[in-house]
């Protein structure tokens, strides 16, 4: 998710790098339903509710992002399909746990559904973790010509 933040001059609208600096967090959202699991588990459901509905628009705008991202063609297919899964899992865990009845505890859906999308937005770091290394390829070192190779090449040339 990006923010852009103007500068404290407010001089009026210039080129966008002298007047504006983006500002990005893709981990809000995982920030996010991180503390409203923990406050689920603790017994704070209205806290977790308030935190868990919180963290929607934050995962839609990272969602957005990353799939913008994929179509600008750079490599982010693979953090736009697990945003993608970790948005639409917080809505159901915000969807279950809004629709709990009063006093009782919420559904175990909640929770799980937070802990899958908590697992969702840490698959591509697991991935990037798992990264074979590029092993950088020496150079191989031109090898000498005889000097019949050098007359060839100096008669092709004239």
């Amino acid at each position: 998710m990006y923010w852009v933040a103007r500068e404290p001059t407010e001089e009026g609208p210039s080129d966008a790098t002298v007047n504006l600096r983006v500002v990005g967090s893709r981990l809000l959202p995982l920030a996010l339903a991180t503390a409203a699991l923990a406050a689920g588990t603790s017994g704070l459901g209205g806290l977790a509710l308030w935190l868990g509905l919180l963290t929607v628009p934050a995962a839609a705008a990272a969602t957005f992002v990353s799939v913008s991202d994929a179509l600008d063609g750079r490599p982010a297919r693979l953090q736009a399909v697990a945003s993608g899964v970790a948005l639409a899992l917080v809505v159901m865990a915000s969807a279950a746990r809004a629709n709990a009845p009063t006093g009782a505890s919420p559904s175990p859906l909640a929770t799980w559904a937070l802990v899958l999308a908590l697992l969702a937005y840490g698959v591509p770091l697991v991935a990037w973790v798992l990264e074979p290394v590029r092993v950088p390829h020496r150079a191989r070192r031109p090898r000498r010509l005889r000097p019949a190779e050098v007359d060839e090449l100096l008669s092709r040339a004239a």
